[in-house]
């Protein structure tokens, strides 16, 4: 063809006009709408004849496209690669259409619950089929009608399937947009709940978040699917120990292998790297490596992938919140903190993303990233690892912003919505464990009213959050009024931890020096309704219960205690509130193990040239200070526990070494 268009170029010859090419061609329809259905009755089990039709003829294809365009709300596709379209018929008419076609190439909650990695959902994923459309006509009013014809179509689709493309699929995926729909029907058609999307559509984790978030269903036509999908026994869901694999031989590739991170050679790397830093976690990678320069370029070039690869924060962390989600199942309750901490790089000037965490004294701006994570613990205290890390940069609020009040602000703008989005989380993982009671404990700055909202659409997690506003309530006394004024109802002690004085810094208020003490606590607690705010006013209230924590006779000059605790747990007894008191003060961990990063791990120290590049190097951080913090509890609590059991030899040889140090030091004192 070029050397035609040379031809023509020098007059030689004269070739036709180019074809012009139209857009995509139209789905085939009928000349009107499809007839509605008559006498349809109200339960599926007296419809009469009903069957459903796979979508082969001219005739029958019109019909399909012809009820999508009009009462689907996506319309009639097109669908994506190999396809299964169904008619519902009956006596009554045609009461609806299904259609299949390929699955979402990727989607977090659904890999991690089927378990398999990068190069297993590569090679099976075709063994998925998507359920893409789902349609009951509006006109028709039958009870468990849907739920009815899951379950018909789902023995239908394995035999149609191989019939058409050669081969059986395993697994079955729908997705249910909350916002209108509740998925009862898939729920009472046996289909599992696995989580939730991205809202990025076929893009990928890429692409822009253009469509809703939805809830993620799974239906087996293979109870054998995970071994034939070549799934380990261990990927598949299962309890483990709180201090299984934390050995110094075998923690990094428990805890970091396998990450998706587009490479196989990558995800080795990243174990390797992990095992280096932990060993000596308060210097930089190059004092690690001591000296080993390709160990040292292979740490780097792991950093410093491009913004938008496959190797960010989210996939980092995955193998470790699988991991720790197998350690919550072998509990009975799981507390799951959150919490956030300014970091600190504004000695990073040519460092590109960072933010705006607050200023000092003097008005001068600091610069760094803001980190909100979820932290898993045991009713014990010990860390089983962590679920969430969300780390962004803080922005000023433009002029535009500065001038709306508050309230008129959408929740998704404001910094506040990574507790929503926490709480989603720990949602998704409450689907997965039936036999493990899940609390969210949080502190002030998660008492706000879409929060609440948010449990109340899906109270599978309790919350236990620590209040801040005395609001109204459906009664005459606001929050904190009407718990002041009920009945005392018992006295305990509880543990006041030592506090150390500090200055103003940033956002931080300047704190006052404290003792540790033991405090005498008189307790309150009533049920109560919460009014929702003038903006959400067409909202009901949120039933919670108060918990009101008030220290009797304080030392002098040292602030009174006095908490307010928001829980959806139900407080029958003292004791219930007693046990929600200390499973509040549990909250510490997280602080802990803020203090384990950036003490022990000393991540503001941290330097590299763009923020996605300091938030790598970060989340390898989170789960070595996670085993610092757990390895050193696991100490106190059993101190005759075997050296070996947790730490390396050159690590054990270190702290001998640093014992005899001390030893000699107390003698010449």
């Amino acid at each position: 063809m070029r050397a035609l268009r040379d031809l023509e170029e020098r007059g030689h010859i004269r070739l036709p006009a180019p074809v012009v090419e139209h857009g995509p061609a139209q789905p085939r329809r009928l000349a009107e709408p499809v007839a509605e259905p008559r006498g349809v009755p109200a339960k599926a089990g007296e419809v009469v004849a009903l069957q459903l039709i796979l979508v082969e003829s001219e005739e029958h294809i019109r019909i399909w496209n012809e009820m999508m365009i009009r009462e689907h709300p996506r319309g009639a596709g097109p669908l994506v690669g190999r396809q299964l379209r169904y008619l519902v018929s009956s006596e009554h008419g045609w009461l609806g259409a299904m259609g299949f076609g390929a699955p979402a190439l990727h989607l977090k909650d659904r890999d991690r619950w089927i378990g398999w990695d990068y190069e297993m959902r590569r090679a099976q994923l075709h063994r998925v089929v998507g359920l893409s459309r789902f349609l009951i006509r509006p006109q028709v009013r039958c009870r468990n009608l849907a739920s009815h014809l899951l379950g018909l179509v789902l023995r239908r689709v394995p035999g149609d399937f191989e019939k058409r493309y050669g081969f059986r699929p395993w697994l079955v995926e729908s997705f249910v947009d909350t916002s209108h729909f509740a998925g009862t029907c898939y729920k009472a058609a046996n289909w599992v709940w696995v989580g939730c999307s991205q809202g990025r559509g076929r893009q990928g984790p890429r692409g822009e978040r253009r469509e809703t978030i939805k809830d993620i269903y799974l239906y087996a036509l293979d109870k054998d699917f995970r071994r034939k999908l070549g799934v380990p026994e261990e990927k598949a869901p299962c309890a483990v120990e709180v201090a299984d694999g934390l050995g110094a031989d075998q923690w990094a590739e428990k805890e970091f292998g396998g990450a998706p991170l587009g490479d196989s050679r990558l995800s080795r790397r990243l174990v390797v790297c992990a095992e280096s830093k932990a060993e000596k976690p308060d210097r930089a990678f190059t004092g690690v490596a001591k000296g080993d320069w390709p160990a040292v370029k292979g740490y780097y070039r792991l950093i410093d992938h491009p913004d938008e690869s496959a190797v960010n924060m989210e996939n980092i962390l995955l193998p470790h919140r699988e991991r720790t989600i197998q350690r919550m199942r072998g509990q009975k309750t799981v507390l799951c903190i959150q919490d956030g901490s300014d970091l600190d790089y504004s000695n990073l000037d040519d460092c590109a993303g960072l933010g705006i965490i607050g200023s000092n004294q003097t008005g001068a701006k600091s610069r760094g990233l803001h980190l909100h994570s979820t932290l898993a613990i045991t009713t014990d205290g010990l860390p089983l690892g962590v679920l969430k890390a969300q780390c962004y940069a803080p922005g000023l609020r433009s002029e535009a912003d500065e001038t709306r009040p508050l309230r008129s602000i959408p929740i998704e703008e404001k910094e506040s919505f990574c507790w929503v989005l926490g709480l989603r989380d720990c949602m998704d993982i409450a689907g997965q464990m039936a036999g493990t009671r899940i609390i969210s404990v949080m502190d002030r700055e998660a008492d706000f009213f879409e929060l609440f909202d948010e449990r109340r659409r899906n109270p599978c997690v309790e919350l236990l959050v620590r209040a801040r506003y005395n609001r109204c309530t459906t009664g005459d006394l606001k929050l904190f009024d009407a718990v002041r004024e009920s009945e005392v109802r018992g006295q305990f002690r509880i543990h006041v931890k030592r506090q150390s004085a500090r200055s103003k810094k940033s956002k931080q208020n300047a704190r006052a020096k404290r003792d540790e003490r033991m405090a005498e606590v008189s307790v309150r607690y009533l049920p109560i309704e919460l009014s929702p705010p003038v903006q959400h006013k067409d909202k009901a209230p949120i039933p919670m219960q108060i918990i009101h924590v008030v220290e009797d006779n304080p030392p002098a000059d040292v602030e009174r205690i006095e908490w307010f605790l928001l829980t959806t747990l139900a407080v029958q007894c003292l004791a219930d509130a007693e046990q929600c008191l200390r499973w509040y003060c549990l909250r510490w961990r997280i602080e802990d193990w803020h203090r384990v990063l950036k003490s022990g791990c000393r991540i503001e120290a941290l330097q590299h040239k763009t923020a996605e590049r300091l938030k790598r190097a970060i989340a390898i951080n989170l789960v070595i200070a996670w085993r610092i913090m757990l390895m050193t509890l696991l100490g106190r609590a059993g101190p005759d526990l075997p050296a070996e059991l947790l730490f390396s030899d050159s690590e054990i040889e270190v702290l001998n070494a640093y014992a005899k140090k001390n030893e000699s030091t107390s003698r010449l004192g």
